[in-house]
């Protein structure tokens, strides 16, 4: 039966502006367009919305939002509160500037060829140096590093050394600058898509990782604690969390399975997860590094920053 005239819903109505090419005026009256997926629209922040801060200082990974232009991105990033951006082209850290937003991550070398095989070393360290006098420059404490993919000829054992090998070779440089390498943890269960899970990496083991950076044994090698990651590989994300705390530098979020938004439509529960990091002594970044799924994609990323804002 047709819904009478005066109890179509709001929804209906969008979809009806949508077909008849008036969005851009309901939009102008302050009508939000419906999301495909994602929550209902009112529990998606307004555009006005700003994280606090108080006691999650919060990031963002670019490379999530691509092909969204940067120029579009940055302010928006910077309206709804967050502090710092990363895995964004350093062509655009003067823009970031403009709009108060620091750098919470520094690249080096990619996760495939990492240090695993002695072949690398090189290459890594330059990249790895170059990536700390970028984070001198431009006010970064951190500086992200891998393990690499597992390599057929180089067992376990063999992989690890040859890991704290480089990594002691830059570790003083990172000391003397006062800068920070954080070696990621990835999943390599998830082979749906290239970057939701990597097979083969080495550091796939969030205990072995751990183990490797008390190798190192200094203040200025830590952990990117990446809790979809962790619960891919690992589970129990709060408890992890927790006993790994003295060895974390970064952290960085994503809805299980598919990596998606930190909604409904997945399995972790964010809000303790997050109470948990509030009521830690963390306090370095908590980056959303999630793939984005909704329609409205910085309407999705409004629904992860308050959700975090605790």
């Amino acid at each position: 039966m047709p819904e009478p005239a005066h109890h179509v819903s709001r929804r209906n109505l969008l979809k009806t502006a949508l077909g008849t090419g008036v969005a851009g005026s309901l939009a102008a009256a302050g009508v939000g367009v419906a999301h495909a997926h994602g929550p209902e629209e009112s529990k998606i922040p307004s555009e006005d919305f700003q994280a606090s801060g108080k006691k999650i200082k919060q990031s963002v990974m670019a490379w999530c939002f691509n092909p969204m232009p940067m120029e579009t991105f940055v302010p928006a990033c910077a309206q709804m509160g967050l502090v710092g951006v990363e895995g964004i082209d350093p062509k655009y850290y003067p823009l970031m500037k403009e709009h108060g937003l620091k750098v919470s991550l520094c690249s080096g070398h990619g996760f495939a060829n990492g240090p695993v095989n002695p072949d690398n070393h090189a290459m890594c360290k330059a990249k790895l140096t170059e990536a700390i006098d970028r984070a001198v420059k431009w006010d970064c404490q951190n500086v992200i590093t891998f393990t690499g993919m597992g390599e057929k000829g180089i067992s376990s054992e063999q992989s690890k050394k040859n890991c704290i090998d480089l990594w002691k070779q830059v570790i003083p440089y990172a000391e003397e600058k006062n800068v920070t390498l954080v070696l990621e943890h990835l999943n390599s269960r998830d082979d749906s898509h290239p970057m939701k899970g990597h097979p083969g990496y080495f550091g796939d083991d969030v205990d072995l990782c751990i183990d490797l950076i008390k190798e190192v044994d200094s203040p200025n090698m830590k952990l990117l604690f990446d809790f979809y990651h962790v619960q891919v590989m690992n589970g129990d994300v709060i408890r992890r969390f927790r006993q790994s705390l003295p060895y974390i530098g970064h952290l960085h979020t994503a809805g299980n399975p598919g990596r998606c938004e930190l909604d409904e439509n997945q399995e972790m529960n964010y809000a303790a997860i997050i109470q948990a990091v509030a009521e830690s002594d963390y306090d370095g970044y908590v980056v959303q590094e999630y793939i984005p799924t909704w329609d409205d994609k910085l309407g999705s990323l409004r629904h992860g920053v308050k959700l975090c804002d605790v």
